[in-house]
């Protein structure tokens, strides 16, 4: 039975998360998030293509850098629950506030917007529909990820969902 449940969350990854892990551009629908461990709650921020698509989105909380986000990318970020500030910064500065609740994910996305000399980043709550409509996302690179803690690495995105699918 065991064995069963191993194989089961190794085909899992295969067929739902190594895509995305392997660097590979796949729809949103088909990404595989993992749920939140007990004790925290969870953001996964994304940046649609379109304007600005040459500029980073670089999210930071507390001054750190969490990760940058290039067009059509994404991160998974477990944090504590309670409130949150997140900011993005180029000519002008966006502040994002969350409530996090324990158990929940919950999403965010920056977009480009014309500014004067630079593009302006927008951070903004989004819906998981509209992560899921993307047609071509990909996890960031461990390289655009910064100091700060919480966001989830690439090899830590397959650990995730490795687990998830052995406990069902």
């Amino acid at each position: 039975m065991r064995m069963t449940k191993v194989l089961a969350a190794s085909l899992l990854v295969a067929t739902v998360g190594t895509p995305a892990l392997a660097g590979e551009k796949v729809s949103g629908a088909d990404i595989a998030i993992p749920e939140a461990p007990e004790g925290t709650g969870q953001i996964v921020f994304f940046r649609p293509g379109g304007t600005g698509f040459a500029l980073g989105c670089s999210v930071n909380e507390n001054g750190e850098k969490i990760s940058s986000l290039g067009a059509g990318r994404y991160f998974v970020l477990r944090t504590t629950p309670g409130r949150h500030e997140f900011t993005v910064k180029s000519e002008a500065k966006d502040v994002l506030a969350l409530e996090v609740e324990e158990g929940e994910t919950q999403f965010a996305k920056c977009k480009i917007k014309m500014g004067i000399m630079v593009g302006r980043p927008d951070l903004s709550p989004a819906k998981e529909d509209e992560f899921r409509g993307m047609k071509s996302v990909k996890l960031v690179d461990a390289d655009d990820m910064g100091p700060a803690p919480g966001a989830l690495r690439p090899e830590e995105m397959g650990v995730a969902a490795t687990a998830e699918a052995a406990a069902e």
